[in-house]
């Protein structure tokens, strides 16, 4: 086995972990790395149909919370349709590394957004939706990453936990079909991202019943918070490599972009652990904990 082979292998099972932990993650984690050594248009068409096989587990494990939600995201699913096909065209025409520099910029506030609690509902979900959909669709199709903005919309609107599992089983089995049926008709899938699929699928055989096992003697929010230092530490490094690349500042502007996500996100992490030594210290936390990690 390559080096490559290695890398993909390790991180898609970390990946695969994370989302039977969370429902979601996989291509969050897996795509920022992977593109250190891939470009979008063969890792892309690799991972997408195995996201329909994974998104279509997710949503049967919690089918019992889809009547409670579908109305609330059909709104994103309807408008995902017309997103998808514009960010397909775009991995077909736009140049590999402007195609990662894109991903990783679009990617890194979404991650920081994330992991600094941002939390504000929407008053006009049904408006809203169809935009966010739109947008989402135009994410996906380029990068097919959607967990860190489904995370931070869904998590504003107050879902409980098996509803926000079933909104993103719908949301994303949705937008990974369409996506599987786009870069079809545009001629995408290639034999070298045919041959990553045997590669990755027994990470995900291994990892996914693993995350769901792990998640039960883990904090949920403690486990997806680390995930997204991860997360943001190889997005900035792989931003910082491409500022390099494609000319858009020396190397002391890439240490810079890097050094200031990373401490950054050191501070959020300072922030949210102080602040849960602080809550579970207090009379009663015993009794709240709980309903601070069901709505994640």
């Amino acid at each position: 086995m390559d080096s490559q082979v290695i890398a993909l292998v390790g991180i898609t099972l970390f990946a695969a972990t994370v989302n039977g932990a969370l429902g979601y993650g996989f291509s969050s984690l897996t795509v920022p790395v992977a593109l250190l050594f891939l470009t979008n248009r063969v890792l892309n068409p690799a991972l997408v149909p195995i996201e329909v096989v994974l998104n279509a587990y997710v949503l049967w494990v919690n089918r019992g919370s889809v009547g409670a939600v579908w109305r609330r995201v059909m709104p994103i699913v309807i408008a995902l349709a017309p997103g998808v096909v514009v960010g397909t065209v775009l991995v077909s025409m736009v140049n590999s590394d402007w195609l990662k520099f894109i991903t990783y910029v679009t990617l890194l506030p979404l991650i920081l957004l994330q992991a600094a609690g941002f939390r504000r509902p929407l008053q006009s979900e049904r408006a809203a939706g169809y935009a966010f959909g739109g947008g989402l669709g135009i994410l996906y199709s380029m990068t097919t990453i959607s967990g860190p903005p489904l995370a931070v919309a869904l998590s504003n609107q107050g879902l409980a936990k098996q509803e926000f599992r079933a909104a993103l089983g719908v949301i994303r089995l949705a937008e990974s079909t369409m996506t599987a049926v786009a870069y079809a008709y545009a001629g995408l899938y290639s034999a070298r991202s045919m041959a990553l699929i045997p590669q990755i699928i027994p990470s995900l055989a291994i990892g996914v019943p693993l995350g769901a096992k792990l998640i039960r003697h883990l904090r949920p929010e403690t486990f997806r918070r680390i995930c997204m230092s991860f997360d943001a530490w190889v997005v900035a490094f792989g931003l910082a490599g491409l500022i390099r690349t494609l000319r858009l500042g020396g190397t002391g502007s890439a240490y810079v972009e890097f050094f200031s996500v990373v401490a950054f996100d050191l501070w959020l992490l300072y922030r949210f652990f102080y602040g849960t030594v602080r809550t579970t210290s207090q009379p009663g936390a015993l009794m709240s904990s709980p309903e601070a990690t069901v709505r994640q």
